[in-house]
């Protein structure tokens, strides 16, 4: 089994670059991706279309300029809808990401608006065309290499732990379970990840602050406000079970990447050294301490990167 470390990636979310317009200042990729390397990092998600070099050769070349490597993207797309195909974008995406040496497409099933704010319930004929969906570009991503994930994100069709509950039992897909959406939207992270280890093929770790995530909730707060008033912590630091969820995810023996995400809206360019890359610089160190404190549990217990007792493996290990 190959510890946690080894398997933690960075996301440009963290750094405020986000695909949804207006969001807030955008830092340049030169700047993010330096920090990135500059924090030990050797992988990370995409980002937004524009973020990086669209053509796939161009794309990883630039990534390998920085030492780091392109594990794949997250890709909202219309799955409810009837009149909307979203095959021809699944594949379109998977070729791109697999021609960057990336194998995942994270997908969130959006109502086709911009932004994240506000809800609408489907009806039982949308929610069948989903499943369907859903399914058709599982398939298609798979016919070209790359494994596609659905990630319920706060302000699309599959957001609750109810949702979640109806995709487990209606289609087929693996999930990325982010616990901060999750926790967002009223679920608990490691609830699920205890139940459905075997759906959960990747991870967005993500911490929330109980107060503003409850505004949220219950829609009293807008999403994208929440985020800029810092609903999102560093992990650790809120309330969503980030120890407990990736402990359950290592005793079923997951095997996924992890990738730290503290969504952020920036009003201006951070200096030099601070702003996002010391957020992210903290969430690593408290990643480290878990997995320390796990190998100081097993080896009281008797085993060496193995609980004698419970077999649970350790969460430590350098990359």
């Amino acid at each position: 089994m190959t510890g946690i470390r080894a398997r933690v990636a960075a996301a440009p979310i963290s750094w405020g670059v986000s695909e949804v317009p207006g969001w807030g200042h955008q830092m340049s990729r030169q700047r993010v991706l330096t920090e990135i390397g500059e924090l030990g990092l050797s992988a990370t998600e995409f980002g937004p279309d524009g973020f990086l070099p669209d053509d796939p050769s161009a794309r990883s070349q630039l990534l390998r300029e920085y030492g780091i490597s392109g594990i794949g993207g997250f890709v909202p797309v219309v799955l409810h809808d009837a009149a909307v195909d979203p095959v021809p974008m699944v594949v379109r995406m998977a070729e791109a990401f697999a021609g960057a040496g990336a194998s995942l497409l994270v997908l969130a099933a959006e109502y086709g608006r911009e932004g994240y704010d506000g809800r609408a319930a489907l009806d039982d004929a949308q929610w069948r065309q989903l499943f369907k969906n859903l399914d058709r570009a599982s398939a298609a991503a798979d016919d070209r290499g790359v494994k596609a994930v659905l990630h319920p994100h706060m302000g699309t069709a599959v957001e609750r732990s109810d949702d979640v509950e109806r995709v487990l039992d209606g289609s087929g897909i693996r999930l990325c379970l982010d616990t901060g959406h999750y926790f967002v939207g009223g679920g608990s992270p490691a609830s699920l990840a205890g139940a459905a280890a075997d759906r959960i093929a990747h991870v967005h770790l993500k911490d929330a602050e109980p107060g503003l995530a409850g505004k949220v909730r219950q829609d009293d707060l807008g999403y994208a406000e929440g985020v800029r008033t810092g609903m999102y912590v560093r992990l650790g630091a809120g309330a969503a079970e980030i120890a407990a969820t990736v402990g359950a995810l290592e005793s079923a023996g997951y095997q996924g990447w992890y990738v730290i995400e503290q969504d952020q809206r920036l009003e201006s360019e951070p200096p030099q050294r601070a702003g996002p890359v010391a957020d992210v610089r903290a969430s690593l160190d408290f990643l480290g301490r878990l997995g320390s404190a796990q190998r100081d549990r097993d080896l009281g217990a008797g085993g060496l990167g193995r609980s004698a007792h419970s077999g649970q493996n350790t969460l430590g290990g350098r990359p």
